[in-house]
């Protein structure tokens, strides 16, 4: 799994806090309590001060946050080869899926950002862009 936040792209892990058996993150100052209700916005906020307090902001550029996510989709990639349908997954397996979306999802908002794009805007515009051009049958 490769670190949405470290100058380069390696396959360091993108958190470095163990994880309760429920997925929390142990000592994880990253989160600040917000579990459920957080914007893309303040994923933005928070992958920017991660990325300024370790001065990273040199290596965010467009070209290596979109290679660095379209490693992160082959990653992803691997999980689904050869594999059944995810409702016949082990747990153990559904959490390593989660955390390569997480990832690819995370390089996306930081992509975006750094790119000037509102995320959420242009996802919504999108939406009502196919919705014309893809009309529900009559």
């Amino acid at each position: 799994m490769g670190n949405l936040l470290q100058p380069c792209l390696s396959h360091a892990p993108l958190h470095d806090n163990t994880l309760t058996p429920h997925g929390h993150r142990v000592g994880d100052d990253f989160r600040d309590g917000e579990d459920e209700k957080i914007s893309l916005k303040d994923f933005s906020k928070k992958l920017q001060e991660f990325a300024d307090a370790r001065e990273w902001e040199k290596y965010h550029t467009p070209r290596n946050l979109l290679l660095a996510m379209v490693g992160e989709v082959g990653e992803l990639s691997e999980i689904f080869q050869w594999k059944g349908e995810v409702e016949n997954w082990e747990e153990s397996e559904k959490e390593h899926l989660g955390e390569e979306l997480s990832d690819v999802l995370l390089y996306l908002i930081r992509l975006a950002d750094i790119c000037g794009i509102d995320l959420t805007n242009a996802a919504l515009n999108k939406i009502h862009k196919n919705a014309i051009k893809y009309p529900p049958p009559l």
